[in-house]
């Protein structure tokens, strides 16, 4: 690529969006403006714009036109810091833009706006902007950092070409991306069914209707029993928090909602460590319960229908429930038919429209399949099994999207910063473009 190595500000103007003010929500020239929520890594979601006062002074400072490409200012995350997209005129009139944005406004004589978008999304996936920002909560990236940062520039016909060639290549591998994404939903509902069909018996002949409502039928030899009759229930329970005394000399394992990642995909049967411990003084002084290990727990609030297996004595919160099994019910049967249930606990059980809570009533209640001691275990070890090859294949289209990423964002710097000649290349025979 034949250019020079300058900086953005020798290609763009580059702006930062007018402050929001409360003097500003009325009045008669109110007009669609964008922020940093409608910006995602090179998309504009425009589902939600909301509207503002700007003078006819303003709209002329802060008004938006095709090829401008939007950059978000700041973020809670210094990863996120940098998002950018490019505005098309997608609505028609005058849209404008607020201080959570930088718009950079190609110097049409020097720079293409669609090239500039390439740039900014080579700068964000790279770490650049992340480089250049400040901040401890909240980060940003000045206007005058993101002006002094280094680009190649190379004549205009050319900034097109490599935004030809960008938009080309990067549509063939997303299309790739996409293709294997829908290889791993397939994946994921093969293993849920897989789970569904183990523990309802599939492989029995003999068959009635089942009177639960997450299952079709179930062996004519099984039963359906309430986990009560099986299992001795119990909850958790937290310390008081005023007396400090209850929380010196922390040594139980207390399961909390912060716990329920270690178990949301199903992977981990057994839970060992907790963010948090529990004193004997403040299980002592509270409702909470010691329970053995192989007790299965299952959280009913916030991320409710989570469950996994207790891998030692360990205490819980009040957003959970427990249940230890009696010499019928192996516990790691119960812990499958609780997520084989999951999407009938969430529908049919689930209350609440922002944080979801099940009911311990309700939770007394359930039913299970049952069928003999040895089945039971037979049924977790095929389970195991099923889910031991899904999850290898699993993993291994995962990587194959982790490379497909890497390399699409290799190609976009590697363009951008003219590590090659668009005009004879193709990203198909491009390696390790960022070496």
């Amino acid at each position: 690529m034949s250019g020079r190595s300058t900086t953005l500000r020798a290609a763009a103007e580059v702006t930062l969006g007018r402050q929001r003010a409360p003097q500003h929500d009325s009045g008669p020239h109110m007009v669609p403006y964008l922020r940093a929520a409608n910006v995602k890594d090179g998309v504009l979601d425009l589902t939600d714009v909301k509207e503002m006062n700007f003078a006819p002074s303003e709209q002329q400072t802060f008004s938006l036109r095709p090829g401008d490409v939007l950059i978000t200012e700041g973020s809670g995350s210094i990863s996120a810091v940098g998002a950018s997209a490019v505005w098309r005129g997608e609505i028609d009139g005058v849209v404008c833009f607020q201080n959570t944005l930088l718009r950079l406004r190609p110097r049409d004589e020097r720079a293409d706006g669609r090239f500039l978008e390439w740039w900014a999304r080579s700068a964000f996936g790279s770490g650049v902007f992340a480089s250049v920002a400040s901040g401890a909560n909240i980060y940003h990236i000045s206007a005058e950092r993101v002006r002094a940062l280094p680009i190649e520039l190379p004549p205009v016909e050319e900034q097109r070409r490599i935004a030809d060639f960008l938009d080309a290549e990067t549509a063939r591998i997303d299309s790739l991306v996409n293709a294997e994404q829908r290889v791993l939903d397939r994946l994921a509902e093969r293993r849920t069914a897989g789970v569904v069909a183990a523990v309802s018996g599939s492989e029995h002949i003999g068959r009635r209707a089942s009177t639960l409502a997450w299952l079709e039928s179930i062996p004519e030899s099984w039963q359906e029993v309430r986990i009560g009759l099986m299992a001795r229930m119990g909850s958790g329970h937290t310390p008081s928090r005023s007396h400090p005394e209850w929380w010196g000399d922390c040594t139980i394992p207390w399961i909390t909602t912060g716990e329920v990642k270690q178990v949301r995909d199903d992977r981990l049967e057994d839970l060992h460590e907790t963010r948090e411990k529990i004193s004997e003084l403040g299980l002592a002084n509270s409702a909470a319960e010691l329970h053995p290990k192989g007790t299965v727990f299952l959280c009913r609030t916030a991320s409710a229908g989570y469950s996994g297996v207790m891998g030692s004595d360990m205490a819980t919160s009040q957003d959970f429930v427990t249940w230890t099994c009696g010499p019928r019910l192996n516990p790691y049967f119960l812990l499958w038919c609780l997520r084989a249930m999951r999407s009938d606990l969430l529908g049919r059980l689930a209350m609440g429209s922002t944080h979801k809570t099940i009911y311990v009533p309700d939770l007394q209640m359930l039913r299970i399949p049952v069928p003999s001691l040895v089945e039971q275990g037979e049924t977790v070890d095929a389970i195991r099994r099923q889910n031991s090859r899904i999850d290898n294949l699993t993993d291994k289209v995962r990587r194959q999207v982790e490379l497909l990423t890497e390399r699409r964002q290799a190609l976009i710097t590697a363009a951008v910063n003219g590590q090659f000649d668009v005009s004879t290349a193709s990203g198909r025979g491009i390696q390790n473009c960022s070496a």
